[in-house]
């Protein structure tokens, strides 16, 4: 009877690791599991992103869109500045003192007539014939003349021409050839100019 006792606790004993290899592998197991759902629920969000989700590369492609919006805007801001032909001096008053008027367009980059905003500055400068740098000593330069105020604007533009008019007051000497330099600061950062030769004949 003891004999048999002793069988069935060693038997008992010997089932003991039997049990606890068993835990151990389910807990691996489960271990497992859990690493293979994680690493299926991080590649599905990087694919989200990648394919345009709400990821960073959604968010980059609306602001390559927004810069593309902005590009074709860019086309219509004033590209060049041209002194129109009919520039030219204008007795006054005073016996001395005759004033330039010049007429100055702003084109766009399809070379179109239109009207901006933009401060304005002239210049004159003496100018030397028969030169390779027909530009010489600068005799005058005017006040910048503002027009970033629409009132201001339209106040200088003339609509059957497209330009604006502007008035010079400006002591010439006589038979002296003269350039005139017109440079407008855009509101983009952008600096226009052109030149005008004038001569005064009396």
């Amino acid at each position: 009877m003891k004999s048999d006792i002793r069988s069935q606790k060693s038997e008992v004993r010997n089932r003991k690791p039997e049990v606890g290899s068993q835990n151990l592998f389910s807990v691996l197991c489960l271990l497992s599991s859990v690493f293979c759902l994680l690493a299926m629920l991080l590649g599905n969000a990087g694919c989200e992103s990648a394919s345009g989700g709400p990821g960073i590369t959604g968010s980059a492609t609306k602001t390559d869109d927004d810069f593309k919006k902005l590009s074709v805007y860019s086309l219509y801001a004033p590209a060049k500045i041209n002194i129109m032909p009919l520039t030219e001096f204008i007795n006054t008053d005073n016996v001395r003192q005759i004033s330039i008027k010049p007429y100055v367009s702003l084109l766009d980059s399809f070379g179109s007539q239109i009207k901006s905003p933009g401060i304005f500055r002239f210049e004159i400068f003496q100018r030397a014939l028969r030169s390779a740098k027909p530009k010489g000593k600068r005799v005058d330069i005017w006040e910048d003349i503002d027009l970033t105020d629409p009132a201001a604007n339209n106040e200088y533009w003339r609509d059957f021409l497209r330009a604006y008019e502007f008035d010079l007051p400006f002591e010439p000497d006589v038979n002296q050839s003269y350039i005139l330099q017109v440079t407008c600061l855009c509101p983009n950062g952008r600096r226009l100019s052109a030149e005008f030769a004038l001569k005064l004949t009396r």
